[in-house]
């Protein structure tokens, strides 16, 4: 058999891989692939540099900045000192940080905190009723679709359906001794407090959090998923003290996660008027502080 042989030039093929590289099916715009089941995959968000330069960019870069800048971008929606960056560190990109394109390629799905399949947009409204104590942006709002539009490029080529490296916090084991208020002070005091204060109320600069605070007014209210210490612990123990994720032990993440969350904070906007039908309805589980004495003070009942 006569095998035909056609040359070329590396300056040719240079020419073919750079023609398709530039054709519309790009990259940055492509869409999450199907997973493989049962398989863990490793992924890595696109880089901000490659956010492409057209209309579409243009609502993905307005959504990165809300994510950022929220108190800016969103404060219309926003009842406290947050930004949404100070949970989903590294613009959202960060892994075991509840990543925002791991959280996108896992919606819709049933959550227990509401009894019903929830879309992505849903999930997003939670986060500014909760976790920013503010209230939901109405579905089709700019602010929730560049948000949308943010999540879905930075998910560009994450597997959809499958189990996916560094989603959400990682689950921390209970410890040998069961979470102490008063190991958790000292832990804080050492490692936490430099950047979030004595007094848990964070750092300011120019106006703007640079360290959000932790409890108080300012932060997450009861409804929030970081007022549970199961879900503190993990994020804790992952990524704090900041730049220094890994170090403490899974005592000390669990200690001072039940530190954090045995202070007063804004009240659970589903709140009927009773603490514990409150706690009762919402809050039936041993990791959430809510309803609970400490120091003589029942939580949620300020």
């Amino acid at each position: 058999m006569t095998k035909l042989f056609f040359p070329v030039s590396r300056a040719s093929l240079l020419a073919l891989v750079v023609f398709a590289a530039s054709q519309p099916e790009s990259v940055a715009q492509s869409k999450p692939a199907a997973a493989a089941p049962g398989r863990v995959t490793v992924f890595n968000p696109p880089s901000a540099g490659s956010i492409p330069d057209d209309e579409f960019g243009k609502i993905v870069r307005q959504g990165e900045q809300i994510f950022i800048d929220t108190q800016k971008n969103a404060s219309q929606f926003v009842g406290n000192s947050l930004n949404c960056v100070n949970c989903h560190l590294d613009a959202g990109r960060k892994g075991n940080a509840s990543p925002l394109w791991a959280a996108y390629i896992s919606y819709p799905a049933y959550r227990s905190k509401n009894k019903h399949v929830n879309t992505f947009a849903e999930r997003l409204q939670g986060c500014f009723r909760f976790s920013m104590n503010g209230k939901a942006p109405a579905p089709g709002d700019p602010t929730l679709v560049a948000l949308e539009t943010y999540a879905y490029w930075l998910a560009t080529g994450a597997p959809v359906g499958g189990t996916v490296e560094g989603r959400g916090y990682p689950e921390v084991a209970k410890p040998a001794q069961p979470a102490d208020y008063a190991r958790g002070e000292k832990v804080y005091q050492q490692k936490c407090a430099l950047c979030h204060g004595a007094d848990g109320q964070g750092q300011a600069s120019a106006g703007k959090t640079v360290f959000p605070p932790l409890w108080g007014d300012k932060s997450f209210n009861w409804g929030a998923g970081m007022h549970d210490t199961k879900n503190a612990a993990g994020f804790i123990k992952a990524n704090m003290p900041l730049g220094l994720g890994g170090t403490l032990t899974d005592q000390e993440a669990w200690d001072v996660a039940l530190f954090m969350d045995s202070h007063e904070r804004p009240q659970d906007p589903r709140f009927n008027g009773s603490v514990e039908e409150t706690r009762k309805k919402y809050h039936d589980s041993p990791s959430s502080m809510y309803g609970k004495s400490v120091n003589g003070h029942v939580l949620g009942a300020k």
